[in-house]
């Protein structure tokens, strides 16, 4: 019994291997493939076995552009092992390389892969001639707006200004004390008259010292400006010439615009015009380079002021005498107050300085600047100051103005700085007197006492504390006439302002200094 089943379990165990062996011999059951291209490993081979699959493949070099294809086995025995690329089977490799794989005999024979289509171009917006119109028409917009918009802003600022020009200009028309009186004058033609005739009519017209309103403008306008020849605070003074004729120009900064109205003004003040006080022709605005501009035109001197002439040239005593006596008669009609129909009022002229006294052709002087001036008639008892609050200079302030003990409401106080400061002038005209072949070089007033540009307090401690004076040259001591001027111009320049000459006294007594010294024959 137990060798009869002993038998059985062999045979079962047989049987059961044979099983075995003969399935694993169907999983290796081998098929054939067809062989193309580089797929087979000889070149006359059509097909080649594997136990695996079939393939067919198809290929791009990059490098060479060329396009290979390949069929034959994926395994198999070891001669038939064909695919040399490590590619797997159903696989795209970035559009290069595609495989396709199949179990069967010749089941490749039928398998044609191919590449895919290569990727599309990125679109363009439009064709290439209208992105670069795009281009140029960008530019271009880049550059015309600003430019557009900055011309826009420029008229827009332009319009602005002149309106604000126009309106400005009719203040200041509003306030020329002319533009009231245009009823009754009488406009004399500016053709091909001469100036001394305009101005010898305007004389007996009643009108001021200046000439008419309506010819003040005619002969500004017709004025051609040459060079310039001077320069101070208020502005500029140019040389310009009319009919054949030189003429000033003084030429306000508009933020000196107060003294050229007062200075306006007073010149068209009636009886005001006088041989040793600048003669005034005409006052009018101009816009040049759109810039609103004073004018106030008078007679050219080309000596220029009594500073430029006595920095540049000594003299003799009959030339002081003639400096001296020539600006205190000017002096004096500022200060005579004369009564009447055509009457004038009192002017004190509160700037007397040898910069704002000009030296004429004659030798003559005559008193200009008068943008300070105040007036003064008794009919009223009134003092006009204007509106201009600007001082004096420093250097020629009166005792009283620098310790602040002057009385503004007493006109007389007002021509009593006059005084003084013409005592200094008398003293800047002496020092460059020649006597003995001896003269000094010309040195301001306070010279040797106070800065170049002294402040208000410099001059109040040698002026009020100290109550200095300018020297008086040791040399004077051999001239009389010299000595006369010594005593006068003390008297100019006392401390105490109510002790001050009168200018109508100052005039009669360098009338006898020249008498005396019989060196001029006095035409005043």
């Amino acid at each position: 019994m137990i060798c009869n089943g002993g038998v059985k379990m062999a045979t079962g165990w047989i049987l059961l291997l044979l099983c075995l062996l003969q399935k694993q011999a169907i999983l290796v059951e081998m098929f054939k493939c067809a062989c193309a291209g580089t797929g087979c490993p000889h070149d006359n081979d059509t097909f080649c076995e594997t136990s695996m699959k079939c393939y067919a493949s198809i290929e791009k070099e990059l490098e060479y552009d060329e396009v290979t294809k390949k069929k034959g086995c994926v395994d198999g025995k070891p001669k038939n092992k064909v695919i040399t690329t490590k590619m797997t089977c159903d696989i795209s490799h970035e559009g290069r390389a595609i495989v396709l794989c199949c179990t069967g005999d010749f089941c490749n024979e039928h398998l044609s892969p191919t590449l895919p289509p290569p990727p599309p171009e990125p679109e363009v917006d439009g064709p290439a001639d209208y992105t670069y119109t795009y281009n140029v028409s960008s530019l271009l917009i880049s550059i015309i707006v600003p430019i557009a918009a900055m011309i826009f802003c420029t008229i827009i600022a332009v319009i602005i200004f002149k309106k604000l020009h126009k309106q400005r200009m009719r203040e200041l028309n509003a306030r020329d004390p002319e533009r009231h009186q245009i009823n009754g004058l009488t406009a004399v033609a500016a053709q091909d008259d001469t100036l001394q005739e305009m101005l010898d009519h305007s004389c007996t017209s009643g009108s001021g010292s200046g000439l008419p309103f309506l010819v003040q403008r005619t002969v500004a306008r017709q004025i051609t400006l040459f060079d310039k020849v001077g320069k101070g605070r208020y502005g500029e003074v140019w040389r310009g010439l009319y009919h054949g004729e030189n003429i000033a120009v003084k030429i306000f900064s508009t933020r000196d615009e107060k003294s050229w109205f007062r200075e306006t003004q007073i010149y068209n003040t009636v009886l005001l015009r006088h041989d040793n006080i600048l003669g005034f022709i005409a006052s009018d605005m101009c816009s040049r380079h759109s810039c609103t501009q004073l004018w106030l035109i008078a007679h050219y001197h080309e000596h220029g002021s009594l500073y430029d002439y006595l920095n540049r040239n000594t003299i003799d005593v009959d030339v002081m005498l003639q400096f001296m006596l020539s600006a205190v008669s000017g002096l004096v009609h500022l200060h005579t107050e004369i009564f009447g129909t055509q009457g004038k009022p009192a002017i004190a002229h509160r700037d007397i300085k040898s910069k704002n006294i000009l030296v004429k052709k004659n030798l003559q002087c005559a008193i200009a600047d008068l943008g300070l001036s105040v007036m003064h008639s008794q009919k009223n008892d009134t003092i006009d100051m204007g509106s201009n609050t600007r001082v004096g200079t420093k250097r020629y302030m009166a005792p009283e103005l620098l310790d602040e003990t002057m009385n503004p409401d007493c006109f007389d106080s007002f021509k009593r700085v006059d005084v003084y400061t013409f005592g200094l002038v008398l003293w800047e005209i002496a020092t460059r007197c020649v006597v003995g072949g001896i003269a000094e070089d010309y040195k301001p007033p306070y010279h040797d006492l106070v800065p170049h540009d002294p402040s208000f307090e410099d001059m109040r401690k040698v002026v009020c504390d100290a109550q200095l004076r300018p020297s008086i040259p040791n040399r004077w001591s051999t001239d009389p006439t010299l000595m006369a001027v010594a005593k006068l111009m003390r008297e100019c320049w006392f401390q105490n302002s109510s002790a001050r000459l009168t200018t109508l006294r100052i005039k009669k007594t360098l009338m006898k200094i020249g008498e005396s010294s019989k060196k001029i024959k006095p035409d005043y």
